[in-house]
């Protein structure tokens, strides 16, 4: 499984703690799933993207994510 954790709480200024708590899980969980060391349940997934109010296929995904750069370049925006 591949997410974007990390790229989310970045962009919502959130520590790993702090997600962690809003989720109701360890912070040691939230790292486990940003390196990909463990596979969230649906209950937690669902949760994560409702901390950023967005859908939880944005955040994690089966196969990997295109670069975002990759993608920004594809849809033409200049960086």
């Amino acid at each position: 499984m591949h997410n974007r954790i990390a790229v989310f709480r970045a962009e919502h200024g959130l520590s790993r703690r702090q997600l962690a708590e809003a989720v109701d899980v360890n912070p040691q969980t939230i790292g486990y799933l940003e390196r990909g060391d463990y596979k969230p349940s649906l209950e937690l997934a669902l949760k994560v993207a409702a901390v950023f109010d967005v859908p939880v296929e944005l955040i994690f995904s089966l196969t990997p994510f295109e670069a975002i750069g990759t993608s920004l370049r594809r849809i033409g925006v200049e960086q």
